[in-house]
């Protein structure tokens, strides 16, 4: 499999590709189902980091210890998206 980042680059070439109107039809529908194929994919790892991450932050660093976000309060409303 390639790697998340040769994916991601792929789906830009396409959408570039796709926009650019250099393609037939019949060839931009084929790139089309790629490009969700790939979108799809690319979304669901990102879930599953997204996922990882969130449990790591709130988990406790240890026993008696707050988790990581407690010790960060300015990150208490960080949504990761800009403003």
């Amino acid at each position: 499999m390639k790697s998340f980042e040769e994916r991601l680059e792929r789906l830009e070439q396409i959408s570039n590709t796709i926009r650019t109107g250099d393609v037939e039809l019949q060839e931009a529908t084929k790139l089309f189902e790629e490009g969700i194929e790939l979108a799809k994919g690319l979304e669901k790892e990102l879930s599953a980091v997204e996922g990882k991450i969130e449990k790591l932050v709130k988990a406790p660093a240890g026993k008696d210890e707050p988790a990581v976000l407690d010790l960060f309060p300015e990150l208490d409303n960080f949504t990761g998206e800009e403003e």
